[in-house]
């Protein structure tokens, strides 16, 4: 019987943070620990300005099955793969959020031996970053509560206040709640709901922010509701993005961790890729990428949606030039593409398999949009069979896609040894990476652009309420901005139980959100929800800890 990711993980000898750090070139002095083996980097303390850029390889799929893909799991084993063959490499990850791990996906610390390990600490509170985020969003809220019930002399309309609670769980029970209820003492009764933590606008700004001073600025640009008369409030108006820095200060570092190789990992931000823009802090990014001559970071879900904001949102925000792209699909996933029921998914099915392929091949199509340069990396399952191998690889060659085979789950580094090898030659060509769009096009085009291009859709419908939007936007001027798409990650269309790669559908547009900290607009579609909530059997039912803090059924 195979062994557990958390067995695995609960057997690695692991090294001092401070080896880690020795390994990467960060001084001890900008080392602050947490325990013996996770460590935040006081970046003030680490003068990285003389140093070159190296390499960034970006990691992302396609649409995610119950079969599983391997994202995180590729990021990992390729990032250890680049380390056996001598080249200095850093991974950059973002932080697991605790709904997904005590609900149904689970954690985001890679599996099998290409994982980032404490892995139990990762996956649950780690260093407080979430907390920290939490916590800096609640006293948001609970400042604007409190000024309308002490006079509201900025003349906040209770009934339009757009900024709402978080909690890092995964709880469809809070989407919609009625405070202040009771006795006036209680404050102003009206209507509000929670957003999982990961989709705060708190989560978005600290992942795209340059510096903590950065960040307050952010704070302060925070839209938190309308006057009575239909006049945009912002935070700095309340005076709050002070204090709310403050919580922020220790957060805003990046966080140093291993992988079971016990090569570097920073692990920092999270957001989610359906709701928010999917990617790991800036911060970690950039100074993953002073340090290393390669550096591998993966974006959530498929290349519709974590890649796409990655290289329209992050990219154009901070600078970055990525040098490849790396498109995980399993032949699982893909037969499940192609129409293979779950439970039928090992046996051998060749023409539902390269049908599944329309949906690896839409992503390969949106990763040359961007004019970057791609391989598809196959993560192998036992179940795999070598004609179903073969003709993956005939189906790639005839369409000149380059292919690896990876075994990273099973072998860890040593199974990643081609892709690196292919990566690193991919790396040296030139490429003429742009985004997809102009961020001064009307938020309508913006949007379009997306659910043509990257999903293949023919229009996009807009609701009533999202014109209304959109028109209130465009007299604030908040249209200059990108677009970040809100949608489910199972289809490239807004449909969740729709796979391959779908024709003649519309994507329809329900509603956007103002993220004026993070720098983004919110668009809304299907019935993606910014409050998940739990299945029917949770991952919480499964987990365990005994006498001696021994952690059991965490994935």
């Amino acid at each position: 019987m195979a062994k557990s990711d958390l067995q695995i993980a609960q057997e690695c000898a692991l090294e001092p943070i401070e080896t880690v750090a020795d390994k990467a070139g960060i001084d001890r002095m900008a080392l602050e620990n947490y325990g013996r083996y996770k460590a935040k980097i006081d970046l003030h303390s680490l003068d990285l300005s003389d140093r070159e850029d190296g390499k960034l390889i970006l990691i992302t799929a396609i649409n995610p099955t119950k079969a599983g893909e391997g994202k995180s799991t590729t990021t990992v084993g390729l990032g250890d793969a680049l380390c056996r063959l001598g080249k200095k490499t850093m991974i950059a990850l973002r932080e697991p959020s605790l709904g997904p791990v005590f609900g149904l996906k689970g954690g985001a610390a890679g599996g099998g031996y290409a994982q980032v390990v404490p892995m139990e600490d990762i996956n649950l509170h780690f260093t407080g970053d979430m907390h920290a985020i939490t916590t800096a969003n609640n006293l948001l809220c609970a400042m604007i509560d409190n000024h309308m019930y002490q006079g509201n002399e900025l003349d906040l309309d209770p009934d339009n206040i757009t900024f709402k609670r978080c909690l890092d769980m995964n709880d469809r029970t809070l989407r919609q709640v009625n405070i202040g209820q009771g006795s006036r003492v209680n404050g102003i009764e009206r209507t509000d709901g929670f957003n999982i933590t990961v989709a705060s606008e708190i989560m978005a700004a600290l992942c795209l922010a340059d510096d903590l001073m950065d960040l307050k600025k952010r704070f302060g640009n925070m839209l938190i509701g309308y006057t009575h008369s239909g006049k945009p409030v912002y935070c700095r108006d309340l005076k709050a993005e002070g204090a709310m820095a403050m919580v922020m200060k220790d957060a805003i570092k990046p966080n140093l961790v291993q992988t079971l190789e016990h090569n570097p990992v920073l692990v920092h931000g999270g957001p989610f890729a359906n709701i928010a823009h999917g990617c790991n802090s800036v911060i970690a990014t950039k100074t993953a990428l002073k340090l290393a001559d390669y550096v591998v970071t993966e974006a959530g879900f498929g290349a519709d949606l974590g890649a796409e904001k990655f290289l329209d949102i992050k990219c154009r925000m901070a600078g970055l030039h990525p040098d490849a792209v790396v498109i995980v699909a399993t032949i699982r996933a893909l037969k499940q593409h192609g129409g293979v029921a779950f439970e039928d998914l090992k046996e051998e099915n060749i023409p539902a398999m390269l049908e599944g392929c329309a949906n690896l091949a839409k992503h390969i199509n949106t990763i040359q949009q961007f004019g970057l340069p791609y391989i598809v990396a196959i993560n192998r399952f036992d179940s795999d069979t070598p004609d179903e191998i073969a003709a993956l690889e005939n189906w790639c060659k005839e369409n000149g896609h380059p292919l690896s085979l990876s075994q990273v789950w099973a072998k860890g580094g040593e199974g990643a040894l081609d892709l690196a090898e292919k990566v690193i030659d991919i790396c040296a060509q030139e490429n003429s990476f742009a985004p997809l769009y102009d961020e001064n096009e009307p938020i309508e085009e913006k949007i379009r652009q997306i659910a043509r291009k990257v999903y293949g859709a023919d229009d996009v419908i807009f609701t009533d309420e999202a014109k209304a939007q959109i028109e209130t936007f465009n007299k604030a001027g908040w249209d200059h901005m990108p677009v970040c798409m809100a949608k489910t990650q199972m289809s490239l269309s807004d449909n969740a139980k729709v796979m391959g790669a779908p024709k003649g559908f519309n994507i329809t547009v329900r509603e956007l959100r103002p993220s004026l900290g993070a720098g983004f607009i919110v668009a809304l579609t299907g019935t993606v929800l910014t409050m998940p909530g739990l299945p029917a059997h949770p991952s919480a039912l499964d987990m365990d800890i005994d006498e001696n803090g021994v952690i059991k059924g965490l994935f």
